[in-house]
């Protein structure tokens, strides 16, 4: 297919701000535009952070979140949706009560753990994330900590043991899973797609830098604007997996905070 059709699409980011701007709504919106798709908001929580902390959260009432997804739905026509921190079970229930009403392509990144260490999802809320939103979903991108918590399972050790969380985590029912194995050890970062038949193995180099603030939520609304142009689930992970890494090898090129930077999402357009 070309690589746009006649109107721009649109795609949808459900999730918490982060005010230092390297995750949650600021970085899904960046990797929308830096990949060619309009991007709408629905914020979740505001975040006071930086590189190095959070150091408070101020939750949105989900009835809030709720009329700010009827607006938007209202008037704008949405190709794809992303999901990130929801916070509680009251708010994973109404998002997913209402996305469950309509016909969106639907990416979950189940955000649960800051990268600075702050839990960004309570523990009750875990079994509503599982029976209510995830079976929605076209795609889930969990990393190993968060498949772990969901399953109620130890981390994987090794690719084999990531094959056999995806293949739990698909039986949840997701259309596909997108396993993120960036915390294994070692000197590559496999990430394992799993559709319920197949998985692709994607590796890449593990990049030496301490900004990587922001990769889970970029990776996944990189790919959700991939689905928002209507590539397949591989289409659009191969293609944001490249955009990812090189959103990190180009992170240095960016002097944000002294803790852990942001990735660069428009490495392809800032020359230094």
């Amino acid at each position: 297919m070309s690589d746009f059709s006649s109107t721009v699409a649109n795609a949808l980011t459900i999730a918490g701000s982060d005010s230092g701007g390297g995750a949650g709504i600021q970085a899904d919106l960046k990797a929308f535009s830096a990949l060619g798709v309009y991007g709408a908001s629905v914020i979740t929580a505001l975040t006071a952070q930086n590189t190095r902390e959070v150091r408070a959260v101020f939750p949105v009432t989900p009835a809030f979140v709720i009329e700010q997804l009827q607006t938007v739905f209202d008037d704008i026509r949405i190709d794809a949706v992303k999901t990130g921190m929801l916070g509680d079970a009251d708010m994973v229930r109404a998002v997913a009560g209402f996305l469950r009403e309509r016909q969106v392509r639907l990416v979950v990144d189940p955000v649960m753990i800051s990268k600075s260490g702050n839990a960004l999802l309570s523990p009750d809320a875990v079994s509503t994330l599982v029976d209510e939103l995830l079976p929605l979903a076209d795609l889930i991108t969990p990393n190993l900590p968060e498949a772990a918590a969901i399953l109620g399972q130890s981390e994987p050790e090794d690719i084999e043991d990531m094959k056999s969380l995806a293949r739990a985590l698909h039986k949840l029912g997701p259309r596909a899973v997108l396993l993120k194995g960036g915390h294994l050890s070692g000197s590559e970062c496999p990430d394992l797609l799993f559709d319920g038949t197949a998985f692709q193995l994607f590796e890449t180099p593990r990049i030496e830098t301490q900004n990587t603030h922001g990769t889970g939520c970029t990776l996944a609304s990189a790919i959700t604007a991939l689905l928002a142009r209507g590539f397949s689930e591989l289409e659009a992970v191969t293609q944001a997996k490249g955009y990812i890494t090189a959103a990190i090898a180009h992170a240095d090129q960016l002097n944000v905070g002294a803790g852990h930077g942001p990735v660069n999402h428009f490495h392809g357009f800032w020359q230094p």
